[in-house]
């Protein structure tokens, strides 16, 4: 049993209000050790989502344990430390990251202004995200991603949704910024749209990033890559889910900067890449070179394949 991962699972049942703590700390081993989210619904039940789904932590007949709005308001007063306004930029975004490298996912009504979210009230569900890295996962894969000259090849990282694909991001971030004995570390720069990557707090990253890391926190992909390329002159880019056709057009112009390139996008495989008409401009660009396909089943596998022109052969 990965001790570690019920370790994270009670760090983040701390965040909890004492009652729905306790509920939450009486699950089973076996099921904080799954558990990648908590879920908090006003007058519902406490839940917990795995793999399998997502199970309440205690029955809906019992009205003493349902959630309260008080208990959300507790929580949000806890993680902004009580300081509500310094983190309002966040919070209309719909999400707030938590010192100890969690993140909280918000829902009630939105505030708007002159057609735009301005802040959020009346909250009425909260999914408090348990973010695990996994140190070292990315080692073997990383010298697959540089060619025979030691430079660094762009590279997608593929799965369907809930894959892995960040937590694998991450690390490959990690362990090129870090180097190796063979291999010299790279300036990296993050841009964390939804701080999902860094989970930064007050500019200060909770996760493992490396020493040679600069993340641009909450900003649009499309403007930060070419903040990024101006103010910081990276070696390697990277972002999480490219989905956007400008956060495209970007990633092309910091291709021909000559700068590396890392993303994740939603694929089974290369063959489903090629079908997505949004991803043909980036094919036949030739801007990424590699692709990380992740496989799914008890134990996720990893391959490294090379990633085809728009004529269909494979770049050097």
């Amino acid at each position: 049993m990965e001790q570690n991962r019920i370790r994270r699972y009670e760090q983040a049942a701390e965040l909890l209000p004492p009652r729905l703590r306790r509920l939450a700390l009486e699950l089973p081993d076996e099921r904080k050790e799954r558990a990648e989210e908590l879920r908090l619904r006003v007058r519902m039940p406490l839940t917990v989502v795995t793999p399998e789904g997502e199970l309440s932590v205690t029955a809906a007949a019992d009205r003493d344990a349902l959630v309260t709005n008080a208990d959300l308001e507790r929580v949000i007063a806890g993680v902004t430390e009580f300081s509500r306004y310094a983190s309002a930029e966040a919070l209309r975004q719909g999400y707030l990251p938590v010192r100890g490298g969690f993140r909280l996912g918000v829902c009630g009504t939105a505030v708007l202004r002159d057609g735009a979210v301005c802040s959020m009230k009346d909250f009425s569900s909260l999914a408090l995200r348990i973010v695990r890295e996994r140190i070292g996962l990315a080692a073997d894969i990383v010298p697959k991603l540089f060619d025979g000259a030691g430079r660094f090849q762009s590279t997608l990282i593929l799965s369907p949704p809930g894959g892995g694909k960040t937590t694998l991001l991450r690390d490959l971030i990690r362990c090129l910024s870090l180097g190796s004995e063979t291999r010299r570390p790279l300036r990296v720069a993050v841009v964390d749209e939804r701080s999902e990557l860094a989970v930064s707090v007050a500019g200060q990253p909770q996760t493992e990033l490396g020493n040679h890391t600069d993340v641009l926190d909450g900003c649009p992909k499309a403007l930060g890559v070419s903040m990024l390329l101006r103010a910081m002159t990276p070696q390697v880019v990277a972002v999480d889910e490219i989905t956007a056709a400008e956060d495209i057009t970007a990633m092309c112009a910091a291709a021909n900067c000559g700068v590396g390139l890392l993303a994740t996008i939603h694929a089974a495989d290369v063959s489903e890449l090629t079908r997505k008409p949004l991803w043909r401009r980036l094919l036949s660009a030739g801007v990424f070179s590699r692709a990380v396909v992740i496989g799914g089943g008890e134990e996720r596998t990893y391959f490294v394949e090379d990633v085809p022109c728009s004529d269909g052969s494979a770049q050097d």
